[in-house]
């Protein structure tokens, strides 16, 4: 059995660890008020410009077009969202999980990473690596999703790669967070897209849904249209699996710590109830000895 000394070194330990942890807590909270508010408010530009485009170009039939048409390069970009911290329970093991045990060959990509904590596990796996923009993560802005989405819209234009996809965590409410892989380019109109589309728009609270099926006609031409209008949906969708996750990632921690103050909590109960059965063992034996020794001396 330990001594009391152990248990009350412990005890005062476990009673440190709780305090740093309920701080946390509060700081988690405060700062997924406000993250929860800004991915609340992309939301819904996000959801929108994903249905505008998946439902104009199921609409416009046959368009030949680079950021539509598959590319030979046989290079897939994953832009890899996580944080550059941990203790938010498995928020960046779930991201970690979804490249490394998806159907994405490894030797097919390359990975950009937002977050150290994603970068350096990618690296031990042995992923190939492209350019880091972690810095990005701490304060998502609009202007570092479209720098980053320049970047790979450069590389595709190139064919340096011919698939890009987006790996970050779909924020649902504060307790339940999703882990998302989706594709960005080439831009692919289908049923499944259509229903994630649905999803989102009830989830931004537009009950309106996918347009209906109507003719599309380009003013001007095609090309031109899609020269902007396709990198502006990149970005949006970069710049919204930005702010989604990083409300994940506060929602995350907010529930990894306040389940690690309950168990420091749990913890420092019972080493309390140890340490006063110790020490009612360790007076007993005293009063014990006491007794004995004025029985010898009688």
């Amino acid at each position: 059995m330990a001594s009391m000394r152990d248990i009350k070194r412990r005890k005062g330990s476990i009673q440190s660890t709780q305090q740093i942890t309920k701080a946390m807590k509060l700081v988690s909270t405060v700062k997924l008020q406000r993250s929860k508010q800004h991915a609340m408010d992309a939301r819904g530009y996000f959801s929108y410009m994903y249905r505008t485009v998946q439902s104009m170009l199921a609409k416009a039939g046959t368009i030949k077009h680079p950021y539509i048409t598959p590319q030979e390069s046989g290079k897939k970009a994953v832009i890899m969202i996580t944080g550059n911290r941990g203790l938010a329970g498995g928020y960046n093991s779930n991201v970690i999980k979804l490249i490394t045990r998806g159907n994405l060959k490894k030797e097919d990509l390359i990975i950009y990473t937002l977050g150290s904590k994603g970068r350096e596990a990618m690296a031990r796996y042995g992923y190939e690596l492209a350019e880091d923009y972690s810095q990005m993560i701490d304060e998502p802005e609009y202007v570092d999703a479209m720098r980053l989405s320049a970047n790979l819209l450069n590389a595709f234009k190139k064919g340096e790669i011919g698939e890009i996809y987006l790996a970050y965590t779909h924020f649902k409410n504060t307790v339940v967070h999703e882990p998302v892989l989706m594709k960005l380019l080439p831009v692919e109109a289908s049923s499944e897209k259509e229903s994630f589309a649905e999803n989102m728009a009830v989830e931004s609270g537009d009950k309106t849904g996918v347009a209906d099926d109507v003719p599309m006609n380009f003013e001007p031409q095609e090309q031109e249209a899609l020269d902007l209008i396709i990198p502006k949906y990149v970005t949006s969708l970069i710049y919204g699996g930005m702010v989604e996750s990083v409300a994940s990632e506060n929602g995350a921690r907010m529930q990894a710590m306040d389940s690690a103050t309950s168990n420091a909590e749990e913890l420092v109960g019972k080493l309390t109830l140890q340490y006063n059965r110790a020490r009612q063992g360790s007076i007993t034996q005293e009063l014990t000895e006491i007794i004995a020794g004025a029985n010898a001396i009688s």
